[in-house]
């Protein structure tokens, strides 16, 4: 017999309106959305009166197991995982770490399958990383595609940085085959050569970091980038981890030229933290060691401003490393140090607080950032994404009553310390759903690892008005 829950009550965050109604449930998907459902035999009713019902968090930028060579993300596919389900996230996209030099495009999604198998507790899918580019490895794009991996991830920096020759090849087979592109935005030539000679003149302290990689680098790359869609016919882009005001205006800039197909991200390091925090004594911002770095507060407030229909997207790219012993590998010179920060456990709280209790973004608009909008860029919906008649039942009951303070005894991922220590945040996941299945009920988790299913996800259906 199917289980089957009938949540009373609440105000359900729907597409187009928000609604005081009830969501029934039965096995792994939504039955019914209405007012007054009566209930059935052997429901579990849940009373949501006061509450909202969101549809669960999808989070399309994670990075975990990932493998520098020299240390590795501290949480795994158990330990990430439920750390995003107990903060309200049921679904995430994760960007797999490079392999071997030479190694197929396939490769790491078939090593990324082995790691999550067994261990994930929700729902989970994988974006290609793409090291060089040949024949081989376009043709190769498509056939993933048809496995449920339509989206790819290009760097501009790093060892696996790709050449603007190869970058262009990419995104023209992107736009034949309707795929994602996905690139980290950065000039490597200038951070190469700023961190080179930071480290010459003794300049090894955090606070030096963003200033190796000012923002003009992002913004530059952004801006390349949008140049190189555009010329390949409006290949579909993805801006990942956008963080400052510039960066924002190249967006804003090309879809003022009619530039089609152009999506962008943040995370909430870059709507919520600054870069004084490099300036704390000793070694402590090594904490917020991060690639692109922490802005300035008036790059805050323009993604703030951009989140109204700028940004299409709000995830983590959640990305843990133990302070104690990894983190303070960059204490005397900050280019030894891991990049990368966690986060996965705070986004949908930190949001809902910041943005939609401070009344700067809507309810309805908190939702599309963090659910609906990932879902349809990246494949799943309307499995995903939404609370309606058969999708799936992945629902999160925020109280909006609720105030905690965020700190790393409190959170779950493998790791010993926040980014947000003694934030208070007012709401909070009370309930979260995954396919029917309540992981996390009133403070009390009940997920079990390799619950979680690899959900494969469909291309994009792009117009066919750009040529390129």
């Amino acid at each position: 017999m199917q289980a089957a829950i009938l949540i009373k009550g609440g105000l359900v965050v729907g597409e187009d309106k928000e609604v005081q109604g009830d969501v029934r449930i039965i096995g792994e998907r939504i039955a019914a959305v209405g007012k007054d459902l009566p209930p059935e035999k052997g429901e579990e009713i849940i009373d949501a009166q006061g509450k909202i019902l969101i549809p669960g968090g999808i989070d399309g930028h994670t990075h975990l197991n990932l493998d520098l060579g020299f240390t590795r993300a501290s949480d795994d596919f158990y330990t990430g995982t439920v750390a995003a389900a107990w903060g309200g996230t049921t679904t995430i996209v994760d960007h797999p770490g490079f392999g071997p030099a030479g190694c197929p495009l396939d490769h790491q999604i078939t090593a990324y399958h082995a790691l999550a198998a067994g261990k994930a507790v929700i729902d989970y899918g994988f974006h290609g990383v793409i090291q060089q580019v040949d024949e081989q490895t376009l043709d190769r794009m498509g056939s993933l595609a048809d496995e449920g991996i339509p989206s790819y991830k290009v760097y501009l920096t790093y060892d696996y940085k790709l050449s603007d020759g190869d970058v262009y090849r990419v995104l023209k087979q992107a736009r034949k085959q309707g795929l994602l592109i996905a690139v980290h935005p950065e000039n490597d030539g200038i951070v190469g050569y700023l961190r080179a000679q930071f480290v010459r003149e003794g300049k090894t302290a955090p606070r030096y970091h963003p200033l190796s990689r000012p923002a003009v680098c992002e913004a530059e790359a952004i801006n390349r980038m949008l140049l190189w869609a555009n010329l390949a016919g409006d290949a579909p882009l993805y801006i990942v981890h956008l963080s400052n005001e510039r960066g924002l205006a190249c967006i804003r800039d090309a879809r003022k030229r009619g530039q089609q197909h152009l999506y962008a991200e943040t995370c909430p390091q870059y709507l919520l933290l600054d870069d004084r925090v490099y300036e704390q004594p000793g070694d402590e911002g090594l904490k917020y060691l991060m690639c692109p770095p922490l802005r300035k507060p008036e790059d805050m407030e323009s993604l703030w401003e951009g989140l109204a229909g700028d940004i299409d997207t709000v995830a983590t790219d959640h990305c843990p490393f133990f302070f104690a012993t990894q983190k303070l590998r960059g204490k005397d010179d900050f280019t030894q140090c891991p990049s990368g920060a966690p986060g996965i456990e705070e986004r949908i709280p930190l949001l809902f607080s910041e943005g939609v209790m401070k009344k700067r973004i809507s309810l309805r608009r908190f939702v599309d950032l963090c659910s609906t909008n990932p879902a349809k860029l990246f494949g799943m919906y309307p499995r995903k994404g939404v609370i309606r008649e058969g999708s799936d039942a992945d629902i999160v009951i925020i109280d909006p009553s609720v105030k905690k303070v965020l700190t790393q005894k409190a959170l779950h991922a493998q790791v010993d310390y926040s980014a947000y220590e003694g934030w208070e945040v007012q709401g909070y996941p009370e309930w979260v759903i995954s396919r029917g299945e309540v992981l996390v009920r009133e403070g009390v988790f009940s997920g079990s690892p390799g619950r979680g299913k690899f959900i494969p996800r469909k291309r994009m259906a792009l117009n066919n008005t750009s040529s390129g």
